[in-house]
């Protein structure tokens, strides 16, 4: 590969869960203050990164999810999660991780891939499928097919399903 020739990295986002979010957000902004040219390409759930509603309302869910930790040195059963406020208890219980950490929130980490040119595409096909309006999206984010998406990921170093 060229010197001259930046490198790329291509992410799909397919999951719309808090824990989903982070990934793909981190790995690009990171990657694209490394001089990576980088994209994102949202789809299904993974819309919900973009929608101006949605994307400051991401949770956690607690149910299903095996790997959701406990709390402290208590294991807590899976079917748990299903409680009423269990979603929002596992949400606040992992923005408190985050912001204990110094990790950015979902809303600034896209303001960096913004900041930094990270090609943002959302699913023309998912959106219509789902009926997510243009205007539902933020500004900055590209709406394209798998064609568009295809296009930047078929020369990329990296490409990452997340």
């Amino acid at each position: 590969m060229s010197e001259d020739k930046p490198k790329k990295m291509a992410i799909i986002a397919g999951g719309g869960k808090l824990d989903q979010a982070y990934p793909p957000l981190i790995l690009a902004s990171t990657a694209a203050a490394l001089d990576f040219e980088v994209a994102i390409f949202f789809t299904f759930y993974g819309l919900d990164i973009v929608h101006k509603k949605k994307l400051k309302k991401l949770q956690v869910a607690p149910l299903a999810n095996p790997a959701m930790p406990g709390i402290g040195p208590i294991n807590v059963p899976n079917f748990i999660g299903g409680l009423p406020g269990m979603t929002f208890m596992a949400t606040k219980m992992m923005k408190s991780w985050m912001a204990r950490e110094g990790v950015a929130t979902v809303p600034d980490l896209l303001e960096a891939c913004i900041e930094s040119d990270v090609q943002l595409i959302a699913c023309q096909m998912t959106m219509d499928v789902m009926g997510v309006k243009r205007d539902d999206l933020i500004d900055e984010v590209d709406v394209g097919g798998a064609a568009t998406f295809l296009e930047f990921a078929q020369d990329a170093d990296i490409t990452m399903y997340m």
